[in-house]
């Protein structure tokens, strides 16, 4: 989904297992970057619902490092 600048969509957390995890998910274009956003719902001293926020850069998985062999060749071992 492309978001157009300065927009964003924010949706309810269904995969939340944990009170640290947000409420709410979501992707955002904040002046032509996207970034993720998550909130959270908290309640102030006086009981006043609000959001927490927190913005990060997007999640890139990053591919495992290859391990390359090496062919050794029975005539070259020692013994």
């Amino acid at each position: 989904m492309e978001t157009k600048v300065n927009t964003g969509a924010i949706f309810k957390n269904d995969k939340k297992t944990k009170e640290t995890h947000p409420d709410y998910r979501g992707k955002v274009n904040v002046n032509g970057k996207e970034m993720e956003i998550a909130l959270w719902i908290k309640e102030s001293s006086k009981g006043l619902k609000y959001f927490s926020a927190a913005f990060s850069e997007p999640y890139v998985p990053t591919e495992a490092p290859r391990i390359q062999v090496q062919q050794i060749d029975e005539d070259d071992l020692p013994f």
